[in-house]
């Protein structure tokens, strides 16, 4: 490979690490090439992306800012990043696992923290962060709802018992 192939690789990993906060490495042991493409194509699809890399040149990328993912550059690597939902992306990618048992991660950054391979499980069973909006949103409308419908009974019970009297003096 040409050293000016080098270091454009080299840069646009490096753009890929500064512009997406949340990165996972991936170990796909001697996966087909239509499991890629199939696994490239449902990432594409959620907005996420995947990269295969030469574990030197992203160990370059890397530099100094994640100590911590140098050992994880071995044997066969590809990185998939995300900006937006790191969760989903971890559940996407431990979906795609099972079903065909080629995928291992071997560690990831969440958020600009170092995520450790035996915590990976841990980062799934959290809730996205579109879920745990809408629950502080639920919570906050709730004591709100039960007021309103504290107000509401008196007023609902004073038109039924007009209702009825008024059919008693027609009837």
């Amino acid at each position: 490979m040409k050293k000016e192939t080098k270091i454009k690789i080299v840069k646009e990993l490096e753009e890929a690490f500064n512009q997406n906060n949340t990165c996972y490495l991936i170990d796909y042991k001697q996966m087909p090439v239509w499991k890629m493409v199939e696994l490239r194509k449902t990432l594409k699809r959620n907005n996420f992306k995947l990269k295969v890399v030469k574990n030197r040149l992203a160990l370059r990328a890397v530099g100094d800012r994640f100590p911590e993912l140098r050992p994880y550059f071995q044997k066969n690597t590809a990185v998939a990043f995300t900006d937006k939902d790191p969760i989903a992306l971890a559940k996407l990618l431990k979906e795609f696992s099972e079903q065909g048992k080629v995928l291992e991660i071997k560690a990831g950054v969440v958020e600009g923290y170092y995520l450790p391979p035996e915590m990976f499980d841990e980062v799934i069973k959290l809730n996205s962060k579109m879920d745990l909006i809408a629950k502080v949103g639920y919570l906050m409308s709730y004591p709100l709802t039960q007021f309103l419908r504290t107000w509401q009974t008196p007023l609902v019970n004073m038109g039924r018992l007009l209702s009825l009297l008024k059919q008693k003096k027609e009837s």
